[in-house]
């Protein structure tokens, strides 16, 4: 039997909620939608920790899906590691319509670009596109693309 899949949510595990909220929400020109905190028996079977408690944050996405922003209480952890050559790391792209314009922004709002400026795609199906990677404070990197004109 043929499934379709659809994007439902991207969950973010962050170390301080209200300072990624409002980073995402800045960034996405958007607001939350929602908070709650999860708790009980079916999240700690979920996630493998008994007697987890999770406060989150749902941020809706532009095209779409939400961000599900995930502090876990009670359970202090350092951060992954953020390089992007690490198996498993996960980027979220972003399509802009100024990538320079955007990469500013995001700069100003405390995002940690990875290059001193958005690129130019040399070739390929994508060729003239401009895009970059930037970090937010809990190391989620960003790409930013600029379709090529």
């Amino acid at each position: 039997m043929a499934t379709d899949h659809t994007l439902h949510h991207i969950g973010i595990t962050v170390a301080d909620l209200d300072v990624a909220e409002a980073f995402w929400e800045a960034l996405l020109r958007t607001k939350s939608v929602r908070r709650y905190t999860i708790e009980g028996p079916f999240i700690a079977e979920m996630s493998g920790y008994d007697g987890v408690r999770i406060l989150g944050s749902q941020v809706n996405l532009p095209s779409g899906g939400y961000l599900e922003l995930l502090q876990y209480l009670d359970r202090p952890e350092g951060p992954n590691s953020p390089e992007t050559a690490h198996p498993g790391n996960v980027h979220i792209c972003l399509v802009v319509e100024d990538a320079q314009a955007e990469w500013d922004r995001a700069v100003s709002l405390g995002a940690t670009p990875r290059s001193a400026r958005p690129v130019t795609v040399p070739s390929g199906a994508n060729a003239g596109a401009l895009t970059g990677y930037l970090r937010t404070s809990d190391g989620v990197t960003i790409e930013l693309f600029q379709p090529p004109r």
